[in-house]
């Protein structure tokens, strides 16, 4: 399956997704929800459940980041490990194939998503031997919103690379919302371990008409399963929503920008998602081997101003990439 064909199959999935969802009752309230069982992940080797043979990744370290972003960010995300997951996200779940023939049950399993004692968050896709339930994962989305006109998101990653593992760091509004109508922003994802990231701004349908409304930079990662990485999403909207300007980085690079498309959704109020998902039309039909995939947070933050400024954030947008077409 070529590269164009799985972007289109993405939009595709994305569409259905989304009808699907809006046809399902509203996500529940997790304030009102007792917390997941604590679990000991430290008496366990590696951290795994016990039924899944461990998988040899890259130690987790923390890496150099490029420069920083102002005295102190607005938001961060605090993977403490003594609050439970839904404290900072909404717990996605279900196992309808998301719109794209996925295989993944995402599950409120604390074995799939968790705070670690060095106060990482883990996104974990396991691969049972167990035929029930034999692939899960987690799909979360924070409470907080990007909630201003201008800022700078960043994250430090470490992702799995494996056939049928698509792993994403992305945007979208809060709800209620249409897509692609009200856009969406994609930070990072890799599909199949091909160790290339895809920054992607979309909204429009595939079809003619919106033919130019699907925006993508490819940029290979070589040492992506290697060690972590920085990205970053910086943005500028006046102060009436309307227009403005986008610049993704990875590890302080600028690899793409756009102006931000007329119609959309204010990016103050766009939420963040992380997920791993296993399989379908984006991945080729291909699925991963047994075993489990860690999708690495080192850490989660909000600034006030991007890398070097504002005046850099103009001279990235001025010399740098547009996407392009799909």
């Amino acid at each position: 399956m070529s590269f164009l064909d799985n972007l289109v199959n993405k939009g595709k999935a994305k569409l259905n997704e989304f009808t699907q969802q809006h046809q399902q009752a509203p996500h529940p309230n997790y304030s009102n929800r007792p917390p997941p069982p604590p679990v000991n992940y430290a008496s366990k080797p590696g951290g795994f459940p016990p039924s899944v043979p461990p998988r040899p990744q890259a130690p987790y370290q923390n890496p150099p980041l490029p420069q920083q972003y102002g005295p102190a960010p607005y938001w961060q995300a605090d993977f403490n490990p003594s609050v439970p997951v839904p404290s900072i996200f909404v717990q996605e779940t279900g196992a309808h194939g998301w719109g794209n023939n996925e295989s993944q049950n995402y599950t409120t399993n604390p074995q799939n998503s968790f705070f670690t004692p060095d106060h990482k968050l883990v996104i974990r896709g396991i691969v049972s031997p167990s035929p029930n339930d034999k692939y899960t994962s987690a799909r979360l989305y924070t409470h907080q919103t990007l909630s201003r006109q201008r800022g700078c998101l960043t994250a430090v990653l470490s992702a799995p690379c494996a056939e049928g593992i698509w792993p994403a760091f992305w945007l979208l509004p809060k709800e209620p919302f249409t897509w692609p109508n009200d856009g969406e922003v994609d930070i990072f994802e890799s599909w199949n371990g091909d160790k290339v990231n895809h920054s992607c701004l979309h909204w429009g349908h595939f079809n003619g008409e919106d033919w130019n409304k699907h925006r993508v930079i490819e940029t290979p990662i070589p040492d992506l399963d290697a060690r972590p990485h920085h990205f970053a999403f910086a943005w500028d909207q006046p102060e009436d929503g309307k227009g403005g300007r986008m610049v993704w980085y990875i590890d302080g690079n600028a690899v793409m920008k756009a102006n931000i498309p007329e119609g959309t959704r204010r990016l103050s109020e766009y939420r963040i998602i992380l997920n791993v998902a296993m399989g379908g039309n984006v991945c080729g039909g291909k699925l991963p081997r047994e075993g489990y995939y860690d999708f690495v947070v080192h850490e989660l933050k909000m600034w006030n101003e991007p890398q070097g400024g504002w005046g850099n954030f103009y001279a990235d947008f001025e010399r740098g990439r547009e996407g392009k077409t799909m």
